[in-house]
């Protein structure tokens, strides 16, 4: 029987883990869609990588109570690898679909990436703040979906700059992911001197890089590949990375 899967935060719980509630959103969706009553069986994940099977306890108005009964292990176990994915912004419904797809990849982290050809211009704060809380909700959506336990994060956009910048210092291997110039896939990852348990890797925009990002990416150590010759849209190329380095580094066998 497939699971009905809700999410609670860490401080929903219970220290000892024997009850815990779930929010507004989530106690109308138990009540208004899945039409459950006190009583049913539910399961419901903390985010972190924790999921539990409860029983309804009581459904108020603006909050369900949930009696624990046991620990289970997620049915999707998380990948080995720490993957971060600095993705370039794109238009519409693109960009949710990326975050969706590298959702069910076992991505660990995406970093929405404004660059010098991106698609998509952010006019102020208060813009960006709702398309994060927008992507965050796709992404806990398809959590539900896919069967993890953990939430993937997905930062506030930055710069090419301020990733490049940012990443200096974390050790981790850095894969640039660009249509001209670069090794190829294979080549690069029998390069790799590192054990590749964190990785982070830059995807474009439907116009490409610039000469400018190409050569700062690798002055600052990033190593560039180039995936064939087949023209993908950056959406299909972003959720392609991942899949690849999932299935050369990760547990996609």
């Amino acid at each position: 029987m497939t699971r009905r899967r809700f999410y609670a935060p860490p401080e929903a719980f219970a220290t000892d883990r024997t009850s815990g509630s779930l929010s507004a959103d989530e106690t109308r969706h138990l009540r208004s869609v899945l039409r459950l009553q006190t009583g049913d069986e539910v399961y419901v994940f903390d985010g972190a990588g924790r999921e539990f099977r409860a029983e309804i306890d009581a459904i108020n108005r603006d909050q369900t109570k949930l009696r624990i009964t046991e620990e289970v292990v997620p049915s999707a176990l998380e990948s080995p690898l720490t993957l971060t994915m600095a993705v370039a912004l794109l238009k519409g419904e693109k960009f949710d679909l990326v975050i969706q797809k590298l959702t069910e990849l076992g991505v660990s982290r995406v970093v929405p990436l404004i660059t010098a050809r991106a698609d998509v211009r952010l006019r102020n704060d208060h813009e960006a703040v709702g398309k994060v809380s927008r992507w965050q909700r796709i992404a806990m959506e398809a959590t539900k979906q896919c069967g993890r336990a953990r939430l993937m994060t997905i930062e506030n956009p930055l710069t090419f700059e301020q990733l490049i910048e940012s990443s200096k210092a974390n050790g981790e291997l850095r894969f640039m992911f660009a249509e001209r110039g670069g090794d190829s896939f294979a080549h690069a990852l029998d390069q790799t001197q590192k054990a590749a348990a964190q990785i982070t890797a830059l995807v474009g925009p439907e116009g490409g890089w610039s000469d400018d990002e190409l050569s700062q990416a690798r002055n600052e150590g990033w190593q560039l590949i180039t995936l064939g010759g087949r023209i993908m849209r950056a959406e299909t190329s972003a959720i392609t990375c991942a899949a690849l380095l999932q299935h050369r580094l990760g547990d996609l066998n």
